[in-house]
């Protein structure tokens, strides 16, 4: 990482440049005399009372007094992804919504609004993908009340880490005194070489809708943790089948088990030359098998009957089995998304 002209270290940032990429190397321990420097990359989402604040692609927030700053300078956005297909942030946010349908949903601007009885953040939060038409303070109170109409929790579905995601709306969030409550991957890769693997698929059956055994293994319909744990419940119900139904051509795949409850599950949606893999779960007796292999596989091979070329799926940040096995596969990270979640809920005297 080069900082310097002429052989000397310069700072070559302003507060002008909030919302662009930078790189800055600071002094580790300020004040200290020690030479030992740590370097930074991220979108710069404010400055303000001589700190900086920076936004990792990860979605983390590094706070750095300007006076610990040694170097600093202007960089191009995050080159694209060297494996996989191409693709905008936009376009993956629009495909993985199709994928995952609320219940109930409503338009505030370039924003959606999504509830389904509190069944996966995902479908249960605001999706901003533009202007809300609204200064964003009314906007935000705006989502809580929407939220608090329906008796759930309040939270913001944002992005980090490609060209055209939130670093900025996320620093907002934050700053309103929202809470970044998850964070997960979004990969993509191609669809053809997780068809080609060589596994058994003969075990795995495919169907159009879920049935009652495939419910069993799935770990989202088990029923609500008690309060007060945080975030939404699952919640067994109509609400859950309707979610997981929707979408413009749905897959389910099912590797029976010894008992009742299957020994491997799956979901993969079709919406043109994207396949997005979804419930991926194994029985935990039944890992290191190849079973998530299979399940992937026949999906994968289904897809591709359908026209289907690319793939995309979400792994939270904290699943290190999940994250090397699609790694393995082929899949990069494309982008990060966070889940921020209002720690109180709305009433009209807040």
């Amino acid at each position: 990482m080069e900082f310097t002209a002429g052989g000397r270290l310069e700072v070559r940032i302003t507060p002008s440049d909030v919302g662009k990429r930078v790189s800055v190397r600071r002094r580790a321990e300020p004040g200290s005399g020690s030479e030992t420097f740590t370097d930074t990359v991220g979108v710069l989402t404010s400055w303000d009372d001589a700190v900086l604040l920076i936004t990792r692609r990860t979605g983390e927030t590094v706070r750095i007094p300007e006076s610990s700053l040694v170097a600093g300078k202007v960089v191009p956005s995050a080159p694209a992804r060297r494996r996989g297909p191409a693709a905008s942030y936009e376009e993956l946010a629009r495909v993985s919504a199709r994928a995952w349908q609320p219940v109930e949903s409503e338009p505030l601007g370039d924003w959606l609004l999504r509830a389904s009885s509190g069944f996966t953040r995902r479908a249960n939060s605001a999706l901003p993908l533009g202007d809300p038409g609204l200064p964003l303070d009314e906007a935000l109170t705006r989502v809580r009340e929407w939220y608090a109409e329906r008796e759930l929790p309040a939270y913001v579905q944002t992005a980090t880490g490609a060209a055209d995601t939130q670093e900025a709306l996320c620093a907002e969030l934050e700053r309103h005194g929202w809470e970044r409550e998850v964070s997960a991957e979004l990969r993509i890769g191609a669809l053809a070489p997780v068809g080609d693997l060589d596994a058994d698929v003969e075990r795995v059956r495919l169907g159009r809708s879920v049935d009652e055994a495939w419910l069993r293994r799935y770990q989202r319909s088990a029923a609500p943790a008690p309060a007060p744990a945080p975030g939404p419940g699952p919640g067994p119900g109509p609400h859950m089948v309707q979610v997981l139904s929707s979408g413009p051509s749905v897959w389910f795949a099912t590797i029976p088990g010894a008992s009742e409850v299957p020994a491997a599950i799956g979901r993969c949606v079709v919406d043109g030359r994207w396949a997005g893999f979804m419930a991926v779960e194994v029985d935990p007796a039944s890992r290191r098998q190849g079973l998530a292999t299979a399940v992937m596989t026949a999906l994968a091979r289904r897809a591709l009957d359908e026209g289907a070329s690319a793939a995309w799926l979400q792994v939270e940040s904290d699943n290190d089995a999940a994250r090397a096995l699609y790694e393995g596969m082929g899949f990069a990270v494309h982008h990060h998304y966070h889940h921020f979640r209002h720690p109180l809920r709305y009433s009209r005297s807040s």
